[in-house]
């Protein structure tokens, strides 16, 4: 179990209740959830933007994806996917593919899709593809307080 070392940094600074869940390797969000036995709507994904001042963080459900028109609009400036070598960047102390959703560990703006706020329990990856932070819903919410929030997602 590896959590990554300026997310665990940030959750303690915080202080904030979590639990480590470990579970087998899992290359996707989805298979994540299932070999971990949590919901796909309760297991937040990230998902590194590109924009021209820089990266920003989306966080969607596991079981959703990022609808860039939707996020453009919001944002009110276009944007994209970031390139492997940006989220390699930005995440440079977690495995590629297992970024976590906290932009403020990484000094990363985010945006979280309101699909994620006020749910009973939160999971999401703590850097590596074989473990998961565990939280209360509320506890969440206020660790993603200082993120953007808005509608911005879609089913796969």
């Amino acid at each position: 179990m590896t959590i990554a070392a300026r997310l665990h940094h940030h959750l303690e600074t915080k202080g904030l209740p979590f639990a480590t869940i470990p579970h087998p390797y899992q290359a996707t969000a989805a298979e994540t959830a299932e070999a971990a036995h949590v919901p796909g709507d309760h297991l937040a994904k990230s998902v590194l933007i590109h924009m021209e001042e820089g990266p920003m963080l989306a966080v969607v459900p596991s079981n959703q994806q990022v609808d860039l028109s939707a996020l453009q609009s919001i944002m009110d400036r276009r944007l994209g996917l970031a390139p492997e070598t940006e989220v390699a960047d930005v995440f440079d102390d977690c495995d590629f593919g297992a970024a976590p959703p906290v932009g403020d560990a990484y000094e990363v703006p985010t945006i979280v899709d309101v699909q994620l706020s006020g749910l009973s329990k939160v999971w999401f990856e703590a850097g590596d593809h074989k473990t998961l932070i565990e939280m209360e819903g509320e506890d969440f919410d206020r660790l993603m307080k200082n993120a953007e929030h808005g509608s911005f997602c879609c089913l796969h």
